[in-house]
């Protein structure tokens, strides 16, 4: 297996699941998470900034924005990577020299001698590096513009995918969703590499035809607690974007609901709070000033607010039009209910994930749905 990352096996979602199947593949595993939609007890956390808008009565994932963390990434990289070889390395090579020695004056003399022998490859190569994630970035800022949510109506507990193509929307029950969790690692030149991904899947009701929605994630945690942050949102157990974005509270009333400038000037804030306090000490506000300053401090803010205003201004792709009334809250009265079934299974999942908080819980799943099996036989 190359260092290229290969895309993970699709499930067929035509074949009857449920929570908590697990089929294994080669090198990997797919964890289903529904349907039935039943909580999984993780954190409702939107890491990555999959979800876009959220009201009361939808919410739009896959419609984000970008956000400063890709611009950190991008520039903080290639910059910490020249500081490192251009720095760190002659001071390292000095040290080590100058202690073998017991010599001060070879310190400085095999310094300044890598320093002058590295610096220059090491702007070469830092550039390079700064060029490849540029292109990469901008790969992704193309996708942001082309990227066309599917929208979670909670008071009708549907859900509509736009599957492009001019074709129109498909709208699909919210318990009749298949989602899953993917875990794939293999061997490449750099070592063992794992991958984590969420899916989720729908069938066009008049063709069968299967569509997917597929996002990568930093690990597992992360990958439970987006699903979780929908389904909780479609249950009516969160209710804003800040809850699932914003768990530090780093926005304030007034603020652009997107990451910025103002952002940071928040975060700082709170942590100097936090230090008044007692709740941190000098050694975390210490470590936070540097990580930004290799960051670049304000620079990524200021860039993501600028590509924000850029996609703004072309306009992001949105659901058609045939889809705006649809779209519109619902009278109370009208609202749909969650299947009886649904409720009896989620306050048993709830139940034993108490009773035993370190279980997995895709493992509370397949038994809750072991014994439903051997009741209605």
């Amino acid at each position: 297996m190359s260092a290229k990352q290969h895309p993970t096996p699709r499930p067929d979602i035509l074949q009857p699941h449920r929570a908590g199947d697990v089929e294994p593949f080669p090198g990997g595993k797919v964890i289903y998470l529904s349907p039935a939609p039943l909580p999984t007890e993780a954190a409702p956390l939107d890491f990555n900034q999959a979800i876009g808008e959220v009201n009361d009565a939808y919410l739009d994932f896959g419609g984000s924005l970008p956000t400063p963390f890709t611009w950190q990434f991008t520039l903080g990289i290639p910059f910490i990577g020249f500081l490192m070889l251009a720095f760190l390395l002659p001071l390292i090579g000095g040290v080590a020299i100058g202690i073998y020695g017991k010599d001060v004056d070879a310190f400085f003399l095999v310094t300044g001698l890598v320093f002058d022998e590295v610096f220059s490859q090491a702007v070469v190569f830092s550039t390079l590096v700064l060029l490849l994630a540029l292109v990469i970035k901008a790969h992704y800022h193309f996708k942001f513009r082309e990227a066309v949510p599917t929208r979670f109506h909670r008071q009708r507990r549907e859900v509509a995918f736009a599957p492009g193509g001019g074709k129109p929307p498909i709208i699909v029950p919210w318990e009749n969703v298949a989602a899953w969790v993917t875990q794939a690692q293999g061997v490449t030149q750099y070592g063992v590499q794992r991958q984590y991904g969420l899916g989720i899947g729908f069938i066009e009701p008049e063709t069968g035809q299967q569509h997917f929605l597929e996002l990568s994630q930093p690990g597992m945690p992360l990958a439970l607690g987006l699903w979780e942050a929908v389904r909780a949102y479609m249950e009516y157990e969160v209710n804003t974007r800040e809850e699932i974005q914003d768990p530090h509270g780093l926005h304030r009333p007034g603020d652009p609901p997107y990451e910025g400038v103002h952002t940071f000037h928040n975060a700082r804030r709170r942590l100097h709070r936090r230090y008044r306090k007692g709740d941190i000490g000098l050694f975390a506000v210490t470590m936070w000033y540097l990580w930004h300053i290799l960051d670049l401090w304000t620079i990524p803010f200021h860039l993501a607010e600028w590509e924000i205003r850029v996609i703004q201004k072309a306009g992001q792709k949105t659901l058609p039009a045939s889809l705006d009334e649809w779209s519109q809250p619902l009278p109370e009265e009208q609202w749909a209910k969650p299947s009886a079934e649904l409720t009896r299974l989620s306050k048993e999942v709830r139940q034993r994930h108490a009773q035993q908080p370190n279980r997995p819980i895709t493992a509370i799943f397949a038994e809750v749905y072991a014994e439903e099996t051997l009741l209605s036989a």
